[in-house]
């Protein structure tokens, strides 16, 4: 696992071990990010369910402003600290290990651009994705990775699906804030 591209291009990332965590492929995260490139400069970028940071760091390492990692495991806290030393990239970051839920539903900070990839097959998206919505900027996005056999979550209250990606067993949808288009006279 290494960062694609960017300032901290190369760099070996690593990731807590167990059968909980499963890193983003290359090849996903890749689509992913060619998807949000116009969105990420100066980007307020948040990584909930942050596991090993790779996404929040590759959010970084390509334009972001800051970027928030939330993770309640303490060996993803660990591993999220060490990525961030080895990319040279913790002055941008903050690191908190606490649940993703109760920091969705708590947290005043609101965000660009908001990363889920829970754990699979516990319906976590679904369950968090109206509280996310809630802590997105105007014309702010929610990147939303689950597996390809589980139902497609549902555009949120003031958001629409932008578009899903279908990588093999990994569907990653993007929902948006549409912009207020002026109307021409």
């Amino acid at each position: 696992m290494r960062v694609i591209t960017g300032i901290a291009r190369g760099r070996r990332l690593v990731a807590p071990e167990g059968l909980d965590v499963r890193p983003t492929a290359d090849k996903v995260k890749e689509g992913i990010f060619s998807a949000v490139q116009f969105e990420l400069e100066d980007a307020y970028v948040l990584d909930l369910f942050a596991g090993s940071g790779q996404m929040g760091i590759e959010a970084l390492s390509r334009g972001a402003k800051r970027a928030v990692f939330v993770d309640s495991s303490q060996r993803a806290i660990r591993c999220i600290n060490e990525n961030l030393r080895n990319t040279k990239l913790e002055r941008q970051a903050e690191v908190v290990s606490r649940d993703s839920y109760d920091y969705i539903k708590l947290t005043a900070q609101t965000f660009d651009i908001i990363i889920l990839d829970p754990p699979y097959k516990h319906n976590h998206i679904a369950n968090i994705l109206p509280f996310a919505a809630a802590k997105l900027k105007d014309e702010g996005i929610i990147i939303c990775e689950y597996e390809s056999d589980a139902i497609e979550p549902s555009a949120p209250d003031g958001m629409v699906l932008r578009k899903t990606y279908h990588y093999g067993k990994i569907n990653v949808s993007i929902f948006c804030k549409p912009s207020e288009e002026v109307p021409e006279e």
